[in-house]
């Protein structure tokens, strides 16, 4: 394709604010995949500063499409960050400008809707000390002039710094900026990382314990603590590990949570915690039900079927309705007699569900394990008087009535 050709193709990346959002969305995708084949082509020939004019425009191009097309799907956003990491690749070979291009990342990065990504560890070799000082530049007037109630004006500035110091090499400088915005179990977890690398673990393992601590609440902490238990192990203190777990059992006691605790003692060695878990969750349940279901879960794994099934009866209330049904089902493998009027009752409900638009066929889905637990109760004929009790219970629900018709059972 010739630099003409070229050009008309970037061109087309055009999108006019007019336009409907919906449509063309698949025929853009492909003009922005044809743009990185020609400019991959063009590296490929050696004339890896040919695309770099070309790539910057698609990617600004694109930049300001999205702000305007429906991209649901993502898939422009995938196109875009793919042209972005491919045009990190063509500076590197073609060396642009490293000043132009420092205020180019900048400016997107500050100015930008939020794509796409700009990583400044990919752009490096190519902006080299001359272009990594002026982003310092552009970094430290933005951070001066920023508004101090803009979100995104202090994200922008907040995560070039980190990059920066990040490129930088200098781990206690990384760090220091890292630990500028303790907000969230992430940064912990990225000092922590650092740190371990550069082999520093007992800083990394202090910085991990600070951060599972201050986050215990928090979701997002469970790879954190994941890292520091693993760190533990790897320094030989495999009674601290054991201790971050049974501490985060005994403060929200979960099905996954024992999971993690046992795979960690299989790890550090050690008696076996299931004992105490259970009591752990018993004394939960008795507190809050709500915890009946990490309960059930727990017994499950461990092989206890019968006071699984005991306690589920107990807390049916607090049990979703695919852990109940799971349970109906390995119940009627030994004990169909036992299944035969929870099932029943979990038609009627799910068939009450007003919610649900498609409660009649997910009640009807339900009635061939049924059938198959009056079967092996020895009751077959039992399973036709309950379909015919069925249909007059409902006779006003014609569309059921239908459903269940077509069903032909």
């Amino acid at each position: 394709m010739t630099g003409d050709e070229l050009t008309v193709l970037v061109d087309r990346l055009r999108w006019d604010r007019r336009r409907d959002p919906y449509r063309g969305r698949r025929e853009y995708s492909k003009i922005a995949r044809q743009v990185a084949e020609e400019c991959d082509r063009l590296v490929a020939d050696g004339r890896a500063d040919l695309a770099v004019p070309v790539l910057r425009k698609a990617i600004d191009r694109i930049t300001r499409a999205l702000m305007y097309l429906d991209d649901s799907s993502g898939i422009i956003g995938d196109d875009l960050q793919e042209l972005m990491d491919l045009y990190a690749k063509v500076c590197v070979a073609a060396l642009p400008n490293p000043v132009s291009l420092a205020g180019w990342l900048v400016k997107l990065a500050c100015d930008g809707p939020g794509w796409p990504r700009v990583r400044l560890a990919d752009f490096a070799p190519a902006l080299g000390k001359r272009g990594i000082a002026e982003v310092e530049r552009l970094v430290a007037e933005r951070a001066r002039v920023a508004d101090p109630e803009s979100w995104t004006a202090g994200f922008a500035v907040r995560d070039l710094r980190e990059q920066l110091a990040e490129v930088s090499g200098d781990v206690d400088r990384y760090v220091a900026v890292l630990a500028e915005h303790l907000t969230s179990a992430a940064q912990y977890q990225r000092i922590a990382e650092t740190l371990c690398t550069a082999g520093r673990r007992d800083e990394a393992i202090g910085w991990a314990r600070r951060g599972v601590a201050t986050n215990a609440g928090s979701p997002y902490t469970d790879r954190l603590r994941d890292l520091l238990v693993n760190m533990l192990l790897a320094a030989g203190d495999t009674s601290g590990a054991r201790r971050v777990r049974r501490k985060e059992f005994s403060r929200h006691p979960t099905a996954a949570g024992y999971r993690s605790l046992i795979d960690t003692a299989g790890a550090a060695g050690g008696d076996d915690p299931t004992g105490w878990a259970l009591e752990v969750l018993r004394d939960r349940v008795d507190q809050e039900p709500v915890y009946a279901s990490e309960l059930v879960g727990v017994l499950v794994a461990v092989g206890r079927e019968d006071e699984a099934w005991q306690e589920a009866l107990r807390h049916r209330r607090w049990l979703g309705g695919p852990q109940w049904q799971t349970l109906l089902e390995r119940r009627a493998v030994m004990h169909p007699a036992e299944v035969i009027q929870p099932y029943r009752d979990l038609v009627e409900q799910v068939i009450l569900n007003s919610a649900d638009k498609r409660r009649y066929r997910r009640a009807i889905a339900l009635l061939p394990a049924l059938r198959a637990a009056y079967q092996a109760a020895g009751e077959p004929a039992a399973f036709g008087r309950y379909l015919a009790e069925l249909r007059i219970a409902h006779k006003r629900r014609p569309t059921f009535l239908k459903t269940l018709d077509a069903a032909g059972l």
